[in-house]
């Protein structure tokens, strides 16, 4: 039997947000648009190699006004992805704002590329 938290779950739709990821010199970041969510109402998590973003997006509502016709669909966000050992687990960030969602993946001090002196030989 289907309860109404199924329903209402069944009802919503599940949309794979637009991200681009940006690899910097001691990092990388990943930059998900995700309309109408917020910090109350996103998820980020790291579970071994599985890098997971979900938010749900409530819908606007206004005092004294009834909706006559929607275009924009509301629904929540998923998107799943797998991170390599380069990556070091506890130094993650995340920030929202607007609806933008900012990730840092700092990479592990083992795989930073660093410069190594030359010494002059006799």
């Amino acid at each position: 039997m289907m309860t109404e938290a199924h329903r209402e779950a069944a009802a919503r739709r599940i949309c794979t947000p637009a991200v681009d990821i940006i690899r910097r010199k001691d990092d990388l970041e990943l930059v998900a648009d995700m309309p109408g969510v917020d910090d109350k109402t996103l998820d980020v998590m790291v579970e071994k190699n599985t890098l997971t973003i979900s938010g749900k997006a409530l819908p606007e509502s206004e005092e004294n006004l009834t909706l006559k016709s929607s275009e924009y669909g509301i629904g929540d966000y998923k998107r799943v992805f797998t991170i390599s050992e380069e990556i070091d687990r506890d130094r993650i960030q995340a920030s929202v704002k607007n609806g933008v969602l900012r990730i840092t993946l700092p990479k592990a001090e083992a795989v930073k590329s660093r410069k190594i002196a030359v010494a002059a030989a006799d």
